[in-house]
Formats: structure tokens, sequence, C-alpha cells
């Protein structure tokens, strides 16, 4: 169960960078007006590293819960 909860934090943080990033760096490249993102940049990449760790927590928690109840036993 812990690893299938990685594989899937892994697969939901990749496929919301790649939903995110693909676009902006497309409207930094081909619009005029696509250099002014680029001051988002920096806030784009916080929040995705904001979700990666919340998609580790996640992650961890069942791992935690799981070796704390197999102690118990």
């Amino acid at each position: 169960m812990t690893r299938q909860r990685f594989v899937v934090a892994i697969s939901l943080w990749f496929l919301v960078a790649l939903g995110v990033i693909v676009p902006l760096v497309w409207l930094i490249n081909n619009r005029d007006w696509g250099v002014a993102l680029m001051l988002l940049v920096p806030f784009i990449v916080y929040g995705l590293m904001r979700l990666g760790r919340l998609l580790e927590a996640w992650a961890n928690t069942a791992h935690r819960s799981s070796a704390s109840d197999s102690t118990l036993r």
C-alpha cells in the first residue's frame, strides 16, 4: 500500500508539473507579453515544491501508520 501511495504521489506531481510548465514555457516562447510571465516562474516553482512536500507527507503518512500498526500487534 505504501509503495502504491509513493507511485501515485510522484505520478500526480509529474502530471501537475507537466501541465503547468509546458504551457508556461510555450507562452514565454511564443507571445510578446510572455516575457512578463517570467516574473511568475519563481512562484510557480515554489508552488510545485510545496505540492511535492505535501504529496510526500501524504505518502509517508501511510508508511508511518502501517509501521505503528505492525508494532502494536
